[in-house]
């Protein structure tokens, strides 16, 4: 049963499995792969450049060494996600022509669930440092966790709840 635009759901049956082979499969599974990671990339550039921007700031020498510490774990968590995002745009272009889409997928797809792991943790961390900064370490931890519980719960549990039902 889907849910249309217009929020009524959709109840009639599902459409009939796509007639296509196995390599036009892997074709669009890969183009809407694609897609999702360019969605996560876009999230990754805009903590990335808020980290960099961050450590050019004047109030930044003035951070605690637990705010440097949570500054410098975000700003690599950050980077280890665009890597491992980029991965598939990098393992496409490597193995291009080499007839391995199907394994492409594959294996991209794993780096996806990676990366927005990182993500998860990248943003999470921004968030954890900006509220150390504004409302002390207590609020901060309290936040942050709820920050992580929230990714962790859309990202991760909802999905899996949703395939097994």
């Amino acid at each position: 049963m889907t849910t249309p635009a217009d929020g009524v759901p959709d109840s009639s049956p599902p459409p009939a499995e796509r007639r296509e082979t196995p390599d036009e499969r892997a074709d669009r599974n890969l183009i809407e792969l694609l897609q999702e990671l360019r969605v996560l990339q876009t999230g990754v550039q805009i903590v990335f450049a808020f980290l960099l921007g961050l450590a050019f700031t004047s109030r930044f020498p003035q951070l605690s060494d637990f705010e440097t510490g949570v500054y410098l774990t975000t700003l690599l968590l950050s980077v280890v996600a665009s890597a491992v995002l980029a991965t598939p745009v990098a393992l496409h272009r490597g193995l291009f022509h080499q007839g391995a889409k199907r394994r492409i997928v594959a294996i991209s797809s794993r780096f996806a669930l990676i990366g927005q792991l990182f993500l998860a943790l990248a943003l999470s961390g921004s968030v954890l440092l900006v509220t150390d900064v504004v409302l002390g370490t207590g609020a901060a931890l309290a936040v942050g966790s709820a920050t992580v519980a929230m990714f962790a719960a859309l990202w991760f549990v909802l999905p899996r709840a949703l395939r097994r039902s």
